[in-house]
């Protein structure tokens, strides 16, 4: 599960000739100052206590830091969060900033008021399996997708966010949380995110929403074990026709291994053995009958006769 995280532990403690050399902070001892580059020892107790280990990186709380700077979201007000999840690749957890919805629009409004424009939306659209999309979502199950338009200065930023996409579930793949009880809002939300990111990209990226990465401590589902591939055993029909006491049981070999696709070579040498098996039956014959030239049933009866009969 994730940890919510708002700042550093591994902070030094104490005053350092950097802190002491501050200049005079306002708005009290814990606001981020725009000219700082490392977290106050004031910051860091505060944020020491919210839980944040020391699986965190030097790199990822000075990005932290710079992110608070520049989107002017507070950690100490809980607008936005550094959040650790467990990454397999890395085999450590990795800590990434996180706010609300709510924070991604104090950010856009500040930067449109900034920027001199206006910032606006369209009616929210939600979409059902079919492709059909509608103005509001009364069916009881979720919605398929959700599309929302933000307007800045005139300009249109369409983003259209996919349920299945960004819906936290369990481990058997149900919905949990809102994503359960509210599941278009939570859809739309995540398609705001989108579209405001869009609009404001100098501002919001890097950081993203909480609806948004819900989805990221979904259980993984175990991998079932695959089936080990068993070679299919390759019948030889050739040792059985060698070992066939008749031309007939070689015959009904020879026809099972035409059927089965086996090469003309393979079939030819079968026809062979055939043969042998139809002179050895002839000559038997003739020694018993008293004829004494047995004919020469090689190449009638075993190759032509054989092949005819399969």
């Amino acid at each position: 599960m994730a940890s919510a995280v708002e700042a550093p532990a591994t902070v030094a403690e104490g005053q350092t000739s950097h802190t002491l050399n501050q200049a005079p902070k306002t708005g009290g001892a814990l606001a981020i100052r725009p000219d700082q580059t490392m977290w106050t020892d004031e910051q860091a107790a505060v944020l020491r206590q919210s839980g944040i280990d020391n699986e965190v990186t030097s790199a990822e709380l000075a990005s932290f830091l710079h992110l608070c700077q520049r989107t002017m979201l507070d950690p100490f007000s809980r607008q936005i969060y550094l959040i650790g999840r467990y990454d397999r690749r890395a085999g450590r957890k990795v800590f990434t900033p996180q706010t609300s919805i709510d924070g991604y629009r104090v950010t856009a409004h500040r930067a449109a008021a900034k920027a001199g424009h206006k910032l606006g939306y369209e009616d929210t659209k939600w979409c059902d399996a079919s492709g059909k999309w509608a103005d509001v979502w009364l069916a009881q199950e979720p919605p398929a997708a959700a599309k929302v338009v933000v307007v800045r200065d005139g300009q249109r930023f369409p983003a259209v966010a996919k349920y299945a996409e960004y819906v936290q579930t369990d481990r058997d793949g149900n919905p949990i949380g809102l994503w359960k009880k509210m599941p278009a809002t939570m859809t739309a939300k995540c398609a705001e995110a989108l579209a405001l990111r869009m609009a404001f990209p100098n501002d919001l990226a890097g950081v993203y929403t909480a609806e948004e990465m819900a989805q990221a401590d979904n259980p993984t589902p175990e991998q079932q074990p695959q089936p080990a591939f068993v070679q299919p055993v390759r019948r030889d029909y050739l040792a059985e026709a060698q070992a066939a006491e008749s031309a007939d049981v070689v015959r009904a070999l020879w026809a099972e291994a035409k059927q089965a696709g086996a090469p003309t070579e393979y079939l030819d040498q079968i026809a062979a053995v055939g043969r042998e098996r139809a002179a050895e039956a002839e000559a038997m014959a003739a020694a018993y009958s008293g004829d004494p030239e047995p004919m020469d049933v090689g190449a009638s009866q075993g190759g032509d006769a054989g092949r005819d009969a399969a």
